[in-house]
């Protein structure tokens, strides 16, 4: 499972702090590479990492908000053949917290779109969420 690839993707709207936005995904990526792009009505926030150990905060966030059925729900939701979508509550982030979200009209500001690529990803949907009962 060390062959992941995150990718974050969260937009920053013209009334939001672009430090703020970033903390939000900090607090739930670790050791990422991040990027601010312009573009039409703000910019583009977007994260990079590698390995199962830039996924260290989400797991052990699902396990603090006790969301793991939840969870393992969305992800195999959002999986396809090479990679998994989901997205995430933008403030709730912030707050140091996890929720999952629609990929959009759910909040004002938007979502964080999280994709993870790489191969097995069954493997490690058991890994991030096993079953709880």
């Amino acid at each position: 499972m060390d062959d992941i690839d995150v990718c974050v993707e969260v937009e920053v709207k013209p009334t939001e702090d672009s430090d703020k936005v970033r903390k939000a995904v900090e607090n739930i990526i670790w050791d990422a590479e991040f990027k601010i792009t312009p573009q039409r009505g703000g910019s583009l926030l977007t994260a990079k990492a590698k390995g199962i150990d830039s996924l260290t905060k989400i797991f052990n966030l699902l396990r603090r908000e006790r969301v793991l059925d939840a969870a393992r729900s969305v992800l195999f939701k959002g999986l396809d053949e090479k990679s998994i979508t989901f997205y995430l509550n933008k403030q709730v982030a912030y707050a140091g917290h996890l929720s999952f979200s629609e990929p959009t009209a759910e909040s004002p500001l938007g979502p964080i779109k999280v994709k993870i690529r790489g191969d097995n990803l069954r493997e490690f949907i058991e890994w991030l969420t096993p079953k709880t009962n």
